[in-house]
């Protein structure tokens, strides 16, 4: 212990950020992540204050023998991002967003949310396909593919991502993009955490907003299976500026619906329009037919307020447990499943949610990037929520029974994101035909798997 002491006293002289160790003040407030069902305590922290902090890391982690987690800022529900017993890197204190608006690119620190990106970018009425809730980590949600509202006009995150700077296993800093280091590039684009660490993104950007009409349209989930059965037929000839989402739950406490409402059982439909605002208003009229709401409030706001309207429910230091399944449809027994499942919540905060990525996604070639499933229309999160340790077997529980009973109407693969701490088996699953290309370049860029702290890719 005395030589890691020594030597992190060293390490506090090279760099421009913080060393912490468990003795420290804000040790304890450092090593708490998202996802309460972590509770690990890394022998070092490293807080970087700047990009040329992290191979210094690297290096004093090889060189004391130290495994190597790294943190953004978000939500990281498989808590990859702190170890124990040895060295976190810590990058949520590097949130600069830098943008020009006359190219309409980004660069991005890899500390930055969502809130950090919307707000500077929505300035100049731009935007890029970029999740759905303002506290998530732009650095997990890119690597790992990324998806939100936009992605129906402008394909998944790392679509639109240009370049990245990276930081290998051996402390080298390397620009990668399609042009320089294009393998490492590919492989960064849905591979994860697996080849470095990213010190910065280069985003193209997109004209969006500020302002967009957005909402949600609430049912009884009695009404299910009618609202589902038109939502799948609805979609498939729906504008690509239009998304919708369903999500199965009980009803949180809001203001536009009726008190007696509030904790019922529901089904909502998340509505967001990215074009013209008339237009927008024709295009989501129909869904109101899907059934008899409890109520709805749906109208024009700035696209950074949607973007945190959903923030609520993912509050941080709760227990979470996902299972997560792609749909290239959503078939009779599929809906049958989510609406036995959806009566059964063990938990007020538990729900299911049906994203939708079809469109510009799907014309991707499976190829182009790390991220494979193109086929994909709609991405479900089985999202298991709790607050106490005592409720662990049965939310857990629900959510893998609600898995494997909805295994037969899923197509190929997950979204390597919504994948929990104990699905490593699943990792052949989540790149597909990719997978054996990531290990070629996981060999290259990391032959010892020095960054094997996440769905790891082995070389």
């Amino acid at each position: 212990m005395s030589t890691l002491r020594e030597g992190t006293t060293a390490l506090q002289g090279r760099i421009q950020g913080r060393v912490l160790l468990p003795e420290d003040e804000d040790y304890d407030v450092v090593r708490r992540i998202w996802n309460a069902m972590i509770d690990r305590r890394p022998a070092v922290i490293v807080q970087c204050g700047h990009a040329a902090d992290v191979p210094h890391a690297i290096q004093f982690a090889r060189a004391q023998k130290l495994d190597i987690s790294v943190r953004g800022c978000g939500h990281n529900i498989a808590g990859n991002a702190v170890c124990q017993d040895g060295l976190m890197i810590d990058l949520s204190g590097m949130r600069g967003v830098r943008v020009d608006p006359g190219t309409r690119r980004a660069w991005v620190d890899p500390g930055a949310s969502l809130n950090d990106f919307d707000k500077a970018v929505q300035q100049h009425g731009l935007a890029t396909p970029m999740g759905i809730n303002s506290t998530t980590g732009v650095s997990g949600l890119t690597l790992g593919g990324g998806f939100g509202w936009l992605t129906r006009k402008y394909g998944m995150t790392v679509d639109n991502l240009l370049s990245a700077d990276v930081v290998t296993a051996g402390g080298e800093t390397l620009h990668t993009s399609e042009n320089e280091n294009p393998d490492l590039f590919w492989a960064l684009r849905g591979g994860g955490g697996n080849f470095g660490v990213v010190t910065q993104f280069e985003f193209g950007l997109h004209p969006v907003g500020p302002e967009i009409l957005a909402g949600l349209i609430v049912f009884p989930l009695e009404q299910a299976r009618d609202v589902l059965r038109h939502y799948q037929a609805f979609v498939e000839s729906a504008s690509e500026d239009l998304s919708v989402w369903a999500v199965l739950r009980k009803a949180p406490p809001l203001p536009f619906l009726p008190p007696e409402v509030h904790g019922r059982d529901i089904i909502a439909l998340a509505v967001f329009h990215a074009g013209d605002l008339a237009a927008g208003e024709k295009a989501i009229a129909p869904l109101r037919r899907f059934g008899e709401p409890y109520g709805e409030h749906v109208g024009p706001q700035p696209y950074v307020q949607w973007q945190t309207a959903f923030d609520p429910l993912l509050g941080f230091g709760a227990r979470n447990y996902w299972k997560s399944h792609n749909f290239r449809e959503l078939s009779d027994g599929a809906i049958d499943i989510m609406i036995d499942f959806a009566h059964k919540l063990p938990s007020p905060q538990c729900e299911v949610f049906l994203g939708l990525v079809a469109g510009a996604a799907n014309r991707v070639p499976v190829e182009a990037t790390a991220y494979p499933y193109r086929d994909a229309k709609f991405v479900m999160n089985v999202h298991g929520r709790w607050e106490q340790a005592a409720d662990d077997a049965a939310c857990i529980g629900w959510a893998r029974a609600f898995f494997e009973a909805s295994t037969p109407y899923a197509s190929a693969g997950v979204y390597v994101n919504f994948m929990t701490e104990d699905e490593g088996n699943r990792v052949t699953a989540a790149y597909g035909p990719n997978y054996e290309r990531l290990v070629q370049i996981k060999r290259k860029y990391d032959p010892e798997n020095v960054f094997h702290l996440n769905q790891n890719i082995r070389p």
